[in-house]
């Protein structure tokens, strides 16, 4: 379907672009850019022909959080109006949160707020040197509650009381530090940075990444219930050591030859 406030390219390896185009704006997030995001994440979880996906931000920002107009305009929403617009906010979240396939931010200038949030469900990220995070919302009156769970996921309860509580912004460095981001470089190298990301990530099977990304979210939710987490981790080895991209991984290895998805 065609999109107005992003774009998408999918190349011949599998490799998705989303960039969101609302460079006026910093990208802000408004009801329309909300919805296109769902959508996408959606249609290319469903794409067979993707194997990972890319989230960057056209112009001089990733992503300022919320446009300023389209929060202000739900001063007049009723109570249930208001949470029928913030579900819709958490429902684009949850979906690229859930999204299978490897996702890879690549972050620039402004990213704050819902910004910040949606480096959170990037599952790896890497930044410009001269980008800026913070989750702002307390100094515009408001609280980061929405992309709360997903940030708290990666940074844990005490950046999250040190950066929600006070709005505070902070450089790629903390960033790094907090778990949110995983790699900064020069503004210059950003381009080459995000090449290099994705031909390491396409080194892995696709669908052993996929089953890897399911492991690490297993994991996290069954670790107070060892019997139930052991069961899980030794079928889940047992199942995949049979699979036909496994075999042909292993054999790979000791033929001393790439493997035939790290040909294409």
């Amino acid at each position: 379907m065609p999109y107005q406030l992003l774009t998408l390219a999918i190349d011949e390896r599998g490799v998705a672009s989303v960039e969101l185009n609302r460079p006026e704006v910093h990208n802000a997030f408004n009801d329309a850019l909300i919805s296109e995001l769902t959508t996408v994440f959606r249609e290319l979880d469903k794409n067979d022909a993707v194997r990972i996906a890319l989230l960057s931000g056209a112009g001089k920002s990733f992503c300022a959080g919320g446009d300023i107009n389209w929060m202000k305009a739900t001063k007049g929403y009723s109570e249930q109006e208001n949470i029928a617009d913030s579900e819709k906010l958490e429902n684009m979240f949850a979906t690229i949160h859930a999204f299978s396939k490897p996702l890879i931010g690549v972050v620039h200038g402004y990213v704050f707020g819902g910004g910040s949030g949606l480096t959170a469900v990037c599952d790896y990220v890497v930044a410009s040197e001269a980008s800026m995070f913070g989750f702002t919302e307390t100094r515009l009156g408001l609280v980061p509650a929405t992309i709360a769970p997903y940030v708290m996921e990666k940074i844990g309860n005490s950046a999250a009381l040190a950066y929600f509580v006070s709005g505070l912004m902070f450089p790629p460095d903390v960033a790094r530090d907090i778990g949110l981001i995983h790699a900064s470089v020069p503004e210059e190298m950003l381009a080459t940075a995000r090449a290099e990301v994705v031909a390491e990530f396409l080194k892995a099977g696709p669908q052993a990444a996929r089953k890897a990304k399911a492991l690490v979210r297993e994991v996290m939710k069954l670790k107070g219930n060892k019997r139930e987490l052991t069961a899980y981790t030794t079928k889940t080895i047992a199942q995949i050591r049979t699979t036909d991209e496994a075999q042909e991984g292993m054999a790979a290895l000791l033929e001393k030859r790439k493997s035939a998805w790290s040909l294409k």
